[in-house]
């Protein structure tokens, strides 16, 4: 049994009794935006190597786990949450293989190598920060939300370093950064490929973006079907569930 520190818990990960996460409300506890983009991800099912980028306490690398026998490494820039994440691979016995590595994403080159990946995963912070006064007062959620150590261009660089030619490079975003990360993809040569809006409800704007680019690709962009999460009376679509739940 791992050991929990401060005010961490245990949670199952979603339907899977199997699978059991620790999570920390003032630390980090994964939400909706990481299940979407470990669904959505394009991913070798038996070979290959994969990387996440951000990955927090380690959660899409244990929601791609399920998906795929690729080896799969995660970065974590907190060095709390890399324990977390580092504690989740050893509660799981996926030591195997998931690994973690505790750095910068901009400071990765020597430790992973250039264009080793089959797969670049990102949930990078959404929010530019202006000034140190609209941080958040938690000082790991200003971390995760705010483009305090990396920016989104950072991000953007850092996943064409690390991918393969003709590799993917997947991200879930806001959508109001949409023609940032256009423009971003484009200038790392990370041809975008496929996009999805995600939406709370029907008839609201959407408030999630997922997409997905290839290094090097040549241009073809399919915009995907709307994802919507809830149905009118708070309950989730089928397709939502079916997400989120397996079912």
């Amino acid at each position: 049994m791992v050991q929990l520190f401060d005010d961490e818990r245990l949670d199952y990960l979603l339907n899977d009794e199997h699978m059991q996460i620790i999570q920390s409300p003032t630390a980090f506890a994964f939400s909706l935006d990481a299940v979407l983009l470990a669904n959505f991800a394009n991913v070798p099912a038996k070979r290959g190597s994969i990387l996440d980028l951000c990955t927090g306490n380690g959660v899409i690398p244990l929601l791609l786990s399920k998906r795929t026998r690729a080896n799969i490494t995660g970065v974590e820039i907190q060095e709390r949450i890399y324990q977390m994440a580092a504690r989740n691979i050893e509660l799981n016995g996926l030591d195997a293989q998931l690994d973690i590595v505790h750095g910068d994403l901009k400071e990765m080159q020597p430790v992973l190598g250039q264009s080793c990946f089959d797969v670049v995963t990102c949930n990078p912070p959404y929010f530019k920060t202006p000034s140190v006064t609209e941080h958040n007062h938690n000082e790991f959620l200003t971390i995760a939300r705010h483009e305090v150590y990396c920016t989104l261009e950072d991000v953007v660089k850092a996943c064409k370093l690390h991918v393969r030619p003709g590799g993917k490079v997947a991200m879930v975003h806001r959508p109001g950064r949409l023609v940032d990360i256009m423009e971003l993809f484009r200038k790392y040569n990370v041809e975008p490929k496929r996009m999805r809006l995600v939406y709370p409800k029907r008839g609201k704007e959407a408030n999630m973006l997922l997409v997905e680019g290839v290094r090097d690709g040549k241009a073809d962009l399919k915009i995907l079907p709307p994802l919507y999460i809830y149905e009118n009376d708070g309950s989730y679509t089928k397709e939502a569930e079916g997400i989120i739940y397996g079912k």
